[in-house]
């Protein structure tokens, strides 16, 4: 029997914390157990299947072909370890990243990294809002504005489960995921798959041209995000209780364990993104560098079907990402700040300038593709600041990183911040061999 009594009242939420304490006490065993720590990981994972992602895996797809493969992979691989080490900062600690931020740093160092996480924030809505709004234009033909704020008003009415508890959002979040997952698996019975090019391009490493660093990086800003990183933490800090060491171990191993599976399906997803837009575009229509125009283009490529399917998994990965977005923002910004921000002020903060980008009839795609751009620029703040905590011992205890955690995701960290410095050269016109 469970120490804490559940009856047929208590919510979902309630029932999973009783059940999840059972399991890390060793009440309750069975092949189910892991799905009961199943929950902060999906949401995170969301953050890897936006719409930012849309927009430069089908650049990178009808452009490039399978050649860029291998960023995907590699993007998908350094989120795997960073959100590993984002969950167990807030695991051990009890705080999320922000917050040891706030108590770790000087404060100069802490406000700018409030202001970079902030921009990056105005970057993640931009993405997500345009996402959400581009499947609502193509789908009720309104205007991108008017999509736009539909999107706001659905956003804002499912953060209201959150006040049901953690467990109501998990599932709802779990089964916007499945639903984008679904759509790019039946998309890989609809398109024609080389998948010997396609294998070689996941390993064989190679940057054809200038543009294809422009879309690479945009892929790793798309992938690997500030935002998922921050919220990771948050997600764990407070969500199970452990009574000792022992439980907090076991709580690790399952935490391990769902960062695994849901990276892994996001990486597929993604990769599956690139394929499609390969298969579909790459031979006879590598200039589809825009959603809507691959939305049309699908139609009479492949069916109506293959672009139905497209637009709803559009549809749920704009709406997902942008609650989880919200979530990441509010925690990010009380995290730096140390008090409650109301949600709508939050929203605000960062809603108002994609409304704006959009007013001024920027290029929907190209505004995507360069807020994820902006995103990897932002990124390496965060991952310097959690790579610093996790191997600190006074921080971290017994659980601190071993020293092969440390070589690789200060190799991973590395790797992000010399794309973007050869980016930034890029942008401002120094040569760089071998791109052109």
């Amino acid at each position: 029997m469970s120490m804490r009594e559940v009856t047929p009242s208590s919510s979902l939420t309630e029932r999973t914390n009783t059940a999840i304490s059972d399991a890390l006490s060793g009440r309750k065993r069975g092949m189910m157990t892991p799905l009961l720590f199943a929950g902060p990981a999906v949401i995170a994972s969301i953050a890897y299947m936006d719409p930012g992602n849309f927009a430069t895996n089908i650049q990178a797809g009808s452009k490039y072909g399978y050649t860029l493969l291998w960023v995907v992979v590699m993007a998908n691989l350094i989120a795997m370890l960073f959100q590993a080490l984002s969950a167990k900062l807030g695991i051990v600690t009890n705080k999320n990243l922000a917050e040891m931020c706030r108590e770790q740093f000087p404060q100069p160092v802490v406000w700018g990294m409030w202001g970079v996480s902030e921009v990056a924030a105005m970057a993640t809505d931009l993405a997500e809002f345009l996402g959400g709004a581009i499947a609502l234009s193509l789908l009720f033909h309104m205007p991108l504005l008017a999509g736009m704020g539909v999107t706001a008003v659905i956003t804002y009415a499912l953060l209201m489960v959150e006040k049901r508890g953690f467990r109501p959002l998990e599932l709802m979040i779990g089964g916007l995921v499945a639903v984008i997952a679904l759509c790019y698996l039946v998309e890989m019975f609809i398109v024609p798959v080389d998948w010997a090019a396609a294998g070689m391009g996941m390993i064989m490493p190679q940057l054809p041209d200038a543009q294809a660093l422009t879309i690479s990086v945009g892929i790793i800003g798309a992938t690997v995000m500030p935002h998922a990183i921050f919220l990771h933490s948050g997600l764990t800090q407070h969500r199970t209780q452990v009574n000792n060491q022992g439980e907090r171990r076991k709580l690790l191993r399952f935490s391990n364990i769902e960062v695994v599976i849901a990276v892994t399906v996001a990486g597929m997803v993604n990769i599956a993104m690139v394929i499609m837009a390969s298969s579909a575009f790459h031979a006879g229509h590598s200039d589809v560098a825009e959603i809507e125009t691959a939305y049309h283009t699908l139609t009479p490529l492949l069916g109506i079907g293959a672009a139905g399917v497209f637009l709803l998994s559009l549809i749920a990965s704009g709406i997902s990402s942008s609650v989880v977005g919200t979530m990441a923002g509010q925690m990010i910004m009380q995290g730096f700040v140390g008090f409650r921000i109301p949600v709508w002020v939050r929203r605000l903060v960062t809603m108002v300038p994609a409304f704006i980008v959009v007013a001024m009839g920027v290029n929907a795609t190209d505004a995507l593709v360069y807020s994820q751009v902006v995103l990897s620029l932002a990124l390496p703040a965060p991952m310097i600041a959690l790579v610093m905590f996790t191997r600190r011992r006074d921080i971290m205890g017994e659980f601190v990183n071993s020293r092969l955690t440390v070589i690789v995701s200060t190799i991973g960290t590395v790797v992000i911040i010399a794309l973007n410095i050869v980016l930034l050269l890029q942008i401002f016109g120094v040569n760089i061999p071998g791109l052109g």
